[in-house]
């Protein structure tokens, strides 16, 4: 870390906070607010060593489509790890461990529930702006999945 505050870790986390709640609340509003409103990007990478991401959405728009996507799932749950940023002035990095569950019913009745879950790591870059701290770009790096049937 260099230059930063632990105002600064606190308000960078919550990003990431408000992120994973707002896909899992299907709540658009509450996803878009992590991201910088005119900038924010998401490129996803899978694998995570990748050279070009699997996919890419920039600007309100685009990422606000994510919510929906998702919507496919009957549920899921993000859990947001250890993280650490380097802060410099208004400008930041960092990097937020998440592993991320995806649960869909089965299309009959012996097939069960499945759990496709996604070991990521958001790499992100931020920026200080008129309403605070927000990701620029964040690059979605799936190390690895797991797809298991579940009984609840």
């Amino acid at each position: 870390m260099t230059g930063d505050s632990d105002d600064d870790r606190a308000a960078l986390r919550d990003l990431a906070d408000r992120y994973a709640a707002g896909v899992d609340r299907r709540d658009t509003e509450l996803f878009l607010s992590a991201f910088d409103p005119e900038r924010g990007s998401l490129l996803v990478f899978e694998p995570s060593e990748a050279p070009e991401p699997r996919g890419t959405r920039r600007g309100t728009g685009e990422l606000a489509a994510v919510i929906r996507q998702i919507s496919r799932y009957d549920r899921t749950f993000h859990h947001v790890g250890n993280s650490r940023y380097d802060v410099t002035g208004d400008r930041a990095s960092g990097e937020v461990y998440c592993i991320a569950h995806h649960v869909t019913a089965g299309t009959d009745a012996d097939e069960g529930r499945t759990d496709h879950v996604m070991y990521i790591r958001y790499r992100d870059a931020y920026e200080r702006g008129v309403h605070g701290w927000r990701i620029v770009e964040r690059r979605v790096l799936v190390d690895w999945t797991d797809t298991r049937r579940i009984e609840t």
